[in-house]
């Protein structure tokens, strides 16, 4: 589904299992029942555009506070205000509070490059919590349209660029964060030039190989997991 949506879906519970959403149009459905082989559709009322923001509640990882502009901030939170528009990432998914979890307890803080940035969640985090510079990149406009208002809410400075990490030798940084998918660590690991990687997307039964670089340390939440790795000579 991320795969097919990544500007997001929605998750319900179904009885045993879990119902998957996606507001899309006929071709939309198409890449559906290729993917999946059966589903179900039926034409939405009006305002099905914004349901979302029913969903994106604020979270606390450590010092930080990451919610929607709609939500007050406590007063002595490290806020992030994040509005992702048709990017994805809202810091609400386990995902990201791990990789944040991970960022809060890396040394030394200086620069960083978010790979796959979706809405700039992490980068902006990133920003907040003293790495400098922050280089965000993303392959998609809608992205980098988000994460540029994102930055600009929240005044902090990132280097935007829109490229693809796998077809692009990344910049070097003192360290990487990519939330995006284990099969993708496999393939960008041998692009870096970083000494740090911080990776996740993928279930706590999967464990990515990152070529040239060693599992350090792992943190778990929800059946998500998130690792960091160190580049090693």
């Amino acid at each position: 589904m991320l795969e097919l949506f990544p500007e997001g879906f929605e998750e319900l519970d179904a009885g045993d299992g879990v119902e998957l959403v996606a507001y899309t149009d006929a071709g939309g459905e198409e890449r559906l029942w290729a993917a999946f082989g059966s589903v179900s559709s039926e034409a939405m009322a009006g305002g099905w555009e914004d349901r979302w923001r029913a969903f994106h509640r604020p979270v606390r990882v450590g010092p930080l506070w990451i919610g929607p502009p709609w939500e007050e901030a406590p007063a002595a939170a490290n806020t992030v205000i994040i509005d992702p528009g048709r990017a994805f990432g809202t810091g609400g998914h386990p995902t990201t509070r791990l990789c944040l979890q991970l960022l809060l307890d890396l040394e030394p803080r200086g620069s960083l490059l978010d790979v796959g940035c979706g809405s700039g969640v992490l980068a902006i985090a990133a920003a907040r919590l003293g790495f400098s510079p922050v280089v965000a990149i993303d392959h998609d406009e809608a992205a980098l349209e988000a994460v540029e208002r994102n930055a600009r809410a929240n005044g902090v400075s990132l280097d935007l660029r829109r490229a693809d990490a796998l077809a692009e030798t990344p910049p070097a940084t003192d360290a990487v964060v990519a939330n995006v998918s284990g099969a993708f660590v496999e393939q960008l690991a041998p692009q870096l030039r970083s000494p740090a990687m911080i990776v996740s997307g993928y279930l706590e039964s999967e464990r990515p190989e990152a070529p040239g670089y060693g599992a350090e340390r792992r943190v778990v939440q929800e059946g998500w997991a998130a690792d960091l790795f160190r580049h090693q000579e």
